[in-house]
């Protein structure tokens, strides 16, 4: 398949991995954003073929992963009422909350749904006018510009009886944050290629500047993440700090701009708290007062609602790129993909997931075994 297959070929790989390590005079530092690509990493083991030259670390690019628990907690408030139809993508269904998950609601007698697009709530909304339709808005800029039709198009047609309960954040923010702590480590970022492909990358421009750090924006397949990584070591070396595009065959400087257009027009920037590492300021999307009446959160009284994050999961420090899954002490024992602590070891782009799913095969590959 054009544009697959080719991005997945081992020659091309092994002539960039070998590119990597002859340029690099030193260990770089480098941060991939995306839990996607975390786990290309991680199942491709490009991490250990890039071992003394390169090191990655894992950013906090799952929207899964970083949606706090409270809105987890409000999620489950919600589903639970009668009378309502809880919708959400289907990773969201085992996130644990305080008590239970929306898998357990359902299993209680909770209508809660998976669907495959925030459109596809608001058709159920539709269809049954005596219910209430809540579809779960939660991800980076990228599904930003879906949630944001789905509230337009239910306002146009006069739908009443749906919200949405919102829960986006955004990445710029949380990579200056992550600059600006005191223990960073990050010499580097590869931005994830489709939130570009919304967004653009102009807004990375003043952070490479003033934080003088190498930004590549980058695609998911191995070569992809390769030649972004040998993008960035080159700059490292050269002493340069520059927004580049490694995915030039989807994203372009000024992004989608109908879609940004849509973002701005229904929703405006906020502060969000982040699971495990806290609110992040003006780092998230919240719904404008014109469109206030889909709030969920408004609609069902659920804001005031706060809860600790409990202290044996470690997501923040995991999210934020301080430890590796397996430096964890709850990783693969009070902790599994059946007993998850939090998020990172539930969603299909979580970073926790990725080690417990994928690392044990490299290794078992190596004659390691599977434990």
């Amino acid at each position: 398949m054009k544009y697959l297959a080719e991005y997945r070929d081992a020659g091309i790989a092994r002539t960039l991995i070998a590119r990597i390590r002859d340029s690099a005079t030193r260990p770089w530092t480098l941060m991939e954003v995306c839990g996607g690509q975390t786990h290309t990493i991680v199942r491709q083991g490009l991490d250990e073929l890039l071992e003394g030259a390169v090191e990655m670390i894992h950013g906090p690019g799952c929207p899964v992963c970083v949606t706090p628990l409270e809105q987890i907690d409000k999620a489950l408030a919600i589903a639970a009422r009668p009378g309502v139809i809880f919708t959400s993508f289907g990773d969201m269904l085992r996130v644990p909350g305080s008590a239970c998950d929306l898998q357990q609601v359902r299993a209680r007698g909770g209508d809660v749904k998976v669907v495959y697009s925030p459109l596809d709530a608001l058709a159920l909304a539709q269809k049954h006018p005596d219910r209430e339709v809540v579809f779960f808005a939660v991800g980076f800029e990228t599904t930003a510009p879906a949630n944001a039709m789905a509230v337009f198009r239910a306002r146009a047609l006069g739908v009443k009886n749906f919200s949405v309960l919102v829960s986006h954040v955004t990445v710029p923010p949380a990579i200056t944050a992550i600059l600006e702590a005191p223990d960073n480590r990050v010499q580097g970022f590869l931005a994830a290629g489709h939130v570009c492909a919304v967004m653009g990358w102009e807004e990375y421009e003043p952070i490479s500047a003033r934080y003088k750090v190498p930004i590549i924006v980058t695609g998911f397949e191995p070569v992809d993440i390769l030649e972004g990584i040998a993008m960035a070591v080159a700059q490292l070396e050269a002493g340069r700090h520059e927004v580049e595009n490694q995915y030039v065959r989807s994203v372009r400087r000024q992004g989608t701009p109908p879609a940004r257009a849509l973002v701005e027009q229904v929703f405006e920037l906020t502060n969000r708290q982040w699971r495990g590492i806290g609110e992040i300021p003006m780092s998230g999307l919240a719904l404008r007062k014109e469109f206030a009446a889909y709030d969920a959160e408004r609609r069902f009284g659920v804001e005031g609602l706060k809860v600790t994050e409990p202290a044996a999961c470690r997501a923040g420090d995991v999210l934020t790129g301080r430890i590796k899954p397996p430096q964890c002490a709850a990783f693969g024992g009070a902790c599994t993909p059946d007993r998850p602590l939090g998020a990172p070891m539930v969603s299909t782009e979580g970073a926790c997931s990725a080690y417990y799913n994928l690392a044990k095969y490299r290794m078992a590959d190596a004659g390691e075994g599977t434990s």
